[in-house]
């Protein structure tokens, strides 16, 4: 009678990575879903999760742990699961989430200082895989574990930079950190300019969740952000500007208004700012979010247009679009969200804005050479 139980026999660790291995690669290759490779697909990586994370009944073995993930990277499953999770079932899509997630999280015990075993086999054999899960967005169906994985992923500043400095090649093979020169212009070509589009022209779910993950790449690593956006100053803000900031969603609109104010008023992007700030086609823009219809959008607008008015050393072409709509300005701003009376914040804010703004010269001054009493 013991065949009858043979199915349902726990794989170890080894059986377990091969065994889904060949699974993934004969779903690669079926043009359509065949229930059994499903369902077996769907058993291993169950019991792959549980392994990784454990049950309320069950508690995690750091020893399966530390076995698995050995033999995941052993079979080069990452890869195989990055580039097909489109094909699995939903809720293996959900298991495949945790195991990357998890695995992404792993060290082995008694080495804190050590990184992830999986972050090192990534970045040193391995980039694909990020640009994989990048990809996901292509398809609804893959675009929230993939995001998902990628957001846990970013918490290492190799990833980012591997998504920032990736470039399309002939070979097809993804860029070498090590070959990167980060004072060389982007050719705009490489996975991380097509956020732009998945953000834009994604089914809601696909950019909302791209939206995250763009947002993350631009926040997390301050440093190597700052460098990537003052290098890519005209290509990031000319799409930035143009997809983003005038999109017709109303919520992308609204999130790229907000991060927008958020990535300018971050001290590590202090030459950022002050280069965006400079451009009157900039000022253009946001003066435009101020009349918008929609009080949120107007609302994050002024947090853009208040870093434009409070600069010192503001541009001649700056100065030209300030003194040209002084008395528009100073007509508009006094009833602008004035309902908002428990902001006190805002309200100072625009107080100083409409002083700002009363104290320009009458004629546009070489900056450095402006006063205001």
């Amino acid at each position: 009678m013991a065949f009858l139980f043979s199915r349902n026999r726990q794989k170890n660790s080894m059986e377990l990575a091969r065994s889904t291995r060949e699974l993934m690669q004969r779903l690669a290759l079926e043009e359509k879903p065949n229930p059994k490779t499903e369902e077996e697909l769907a058993r291993n990586l169950a019991q792959m999760k549980i392994i990784l994370q454990g049950t309320p009944e069950a508690e995690v073995s750091p020893e399966q742990v530390h076995q698995l993930v050995h033999f995941i990277l052993q079979e080069d499953l990452l890869l195989l699961l990055a580039n097909s999770i489109h094909k699995l079932p939903f809720e293996s899509r959900k298991d495949t989430q945790v195991i990357f997630s998890s695995a992404f999280r792993y060290k082995p015990p008694g080495v804190a200082a050590q990184e992830p075993p999986v972050l090192h086999y990534v970045i040193a054999s391995r980039p694909e895989i990020i640009i994989s899960l990048c990809k996901g967005y292509e398809r609804r169906e893959s675009a929230m574990p993939c995001g998902g994985v990628l957001r846990e992923a970013l918490k290492y500043d190799a990833i980012a930079a591997l998504i920032l400095y990736d470039e399309p090649s002939p070979d097809g093979k993804v860029r070498e950190l090590a070959t990167v020169d980060p004072a060389v212009p982007s050719s705009g070509e490489g996975v991380f300019w097509k956020f732009f589009d998945w953000i834009d022209k994604g089914a809601f779910e696909v950019s909302a969740d791209a939206f995250n993950t763009f947002r993350e790449i631009l926040t997390r690593h301050k440093p190597l952000i700052s460098t990537f956006l003052q290098t890519n100053f005209d290509n990031f803000f000319a799409k930035y500007n143009t997809i983003l900031v005038q999109s017709d969603s109303y919520v992308t609109k609204r999130q790229s208004i907000k991060l927008l104010g958020e990535i300018l008023l971050d001290r590590a992007n202090y030459s950022v700012m002050t280069a965006y700030v400079d451009s009157g086609e900039h000022l253009k823009i946001i003066m435009k979010l101020l009349r918008d219809d929609r009080r949120m959008i107007n609302y994050e607008g002024f947090h853009v247009f208040k870093v434009f008015v409070a600069n010192p050393n503001k541009s001649l072409a700056v100065q030209r679009i300030l003194i040209s709509n002084r008395d528009k300005l100073l007509r508009f701003l006094p009833s602008f969200l004035e309902d908002r009376t428990e902001d006190d914040q805002f309200t100072d804010e625009k107080s100083f804005l409409i002083r700002q703004i009363e104290l320009l010269p009458p004629a546009p001054v070489p900056p450095g050479q402006v006063t205001q009493e």
